[in-house]
């Protein structure tokens, strides 16, 4: 097995197993779950939302070209600076130039994906600039030196107790102390790292075409502070983050939120046209929009196309079976979850990344969840049929599936496989993954088709 399979099966393995870990997830998972059932409340028409979010979505990844120019040149106007990164390092060199022009040594970072995708803050921490997570999620995960569990939610694996028994050990406050009082333990940390940074660094859940502008959405206040106090903003966005208008966030904002988190609407939604211009008082003097590839225009293959509508909500991972036994982390990757399966593969490489599409029930929840109606659970079969396509099963595998599918076009050959011959078979071929777990596996000493002949005589 391939390096990234085997710590798949290993780590799921032992998260499937750990009760307390699913205990855990669980828990934060069914509250959720109890949220997003009342923030649909708010729509007359939820259906019609969500066709008309895929529908512009559908739009925009048609004319990716023509939308990214038009944000580009409209940016510009402004007195943006717009970068286009073909991959990671490109983004990362464009970044340690920026903070070496502005002689920066420490940066504030809101949460971001891409930045974690792109492993920003290792990369920066090489070149002896610290980056400083804002987000209270991201910061107990990066006191940890964990990377997010979750796309939406960073540590949604750890109780109150591991958080308080966290900030003991690596801040050295209190032990046992409530979320309010860690909440501003981490507040009275990150508030002086706002204005002692040179630069602020953010994602964006949306690029705007017709306006040039770059969308923040956030709960606690942290990005704007990430972009209110350092001189310089550099926002980094995976270039599928377009749409065509800003009149099309009166549709995407709320349903990001219901779907995301249960909310009406994210408490915090800031739109960035660009640095301060003479007339206002605050914001960064400069603002760098890093327009990011890394693989994903391998997304626009005709097949898993849809995957590039996606808005980053994580309500599939929410409704998930096997992200809830196994947990986020098991993937390896910075995308987890049903939509994480789908994309890796074309994102990193599908020989190393197929087993995550094999990964899964389909049992079609997750495409059920969508907000913008992408078909998750087909594109999955999409990319076992690509890999078979394109050779990266072993040869045993291949060898299997012929003997299987041999057997199952023959009557003769299914009789001929007698229930004890099954079960020896069977309990012998899966005793590693199945019988491992679980008790032995016994069939009927009569096939169907044999008890069939019986009462039918």
């Amino acid at each position: 097995m391939g390096d990234a399979l085997t710590t798949f099966v290993a780590k799921s393995k032992v998260k499937a197993a750990d009760l307390e870990h699913k205990r855990k997830l669980s828990f934060n998972i069914d509250k959720y779950a109890a949220t997003v059932i009342k923030g649909k409340q708010q729509y007359a028409d939820l259906e019609l939302a969500r066709k008309r979010a895929k529908n512009i979505k559908w739009r925009a990844i048609e004319n990716l070209d023509k939308y990214l120019e038009q944000f580009e040149t409209n940016f510009l106007s402004r007195g943006g600076k717009v970068i286009w990164a073909e991959d990671a390092d490109e983004a990362l060199d464009a970044v340690l130039k920026i903070c070496q022009d502005k002689q920066a040594k420490q940066v504030v970072k809101s949460k971001s994906m891409v930045t974690e995708e792109i492993h920003l803050n290792d990369f920066l921490a090489k070149h002896n600039i610290e980056s400083v997570e804002t987000d209270l999620g991201e910061y107990i995960q990066q006191l940890d030196e964990e990377p997010p569990y979750h796309i939406v939610t960073p540590a949604m694996h750890k109780s109150k107790e591991d958080v308080a028994k966290l900030f003991h050990e690596k801040l050295g406050v209190a032990p046992n102390l409530p979320p309010s009082k860690l909440t501003q333990v981490a507040r009275a940390k990150l508030r002086e790292k706002y204005i002692t940074s040179e630069v602020g660094i953010t994602g964006g859940n949306f690029l705007v075409a017709d306006t040039g502008s770059v969308c923040v959405s956030e709960n606690e206040g942290n990005a704007r502070l990430t972009t209110a106090f350092p001189k310089t903003h550099i926002a980094i966005v995976g270039i599928e983050k377009v749409i065509p208008s800003i009149d099309d966030l009166a549709l995407f904002w709320p349903l990001l939120a219901t779907y995301g988190t249960g909310q009406n609407v994210t408490v915090y939604n800031t739109i960035f046209n660009g640095a301060k211009t003479a007339d206002e008082s605050d914001g960064p003097e400069d603002m760098y929009v890093i327009l990011l590839d890394n693989g994903r225009t391998n997304l626009l293959r005709e097949e898993v196309r849809e995957s590039m509508y996606c808005i980053r909500c994580g309500s599939c991972l929410n409704v998930c079976p096997v992200y809830k036994n196994i947990g986020g982390h098991a993937y390896g990757t910075t995308y987890s979850g049903p939509i994480g399966s789908v994309i890796t593969p074309h994102l990193k490489g599908m020989s190393d990344f197929k087993h995550l599409s094999y990964a899964s029930s389909l049992c079609g929840n997750c495409t059920e969840a969508c907000p913008v109606k992408i078909n998750i659970h087909d594109m999955l079969l999409v990319n076992r049929h690509i890999s078979v396509e394109e050779k990266h099963g072993s040869f045993s595998e291949g060898i299997s599936w012929k003997l299987w599918k041999r057997a199952m076009l023959s009557r003769t050959l299914m009789n001929a496989a007698k229930g004890g011959m099954k079960s020896k078979v069977v309990n012998t071929l899966f005793k590693d993954s199945w019988a491992a777990q679980r008790g032995p596996l016994q069939f009927s000493q009569k096939s169907f088709n044999q008890l069939w002949k019986e009462k039918n005589s």
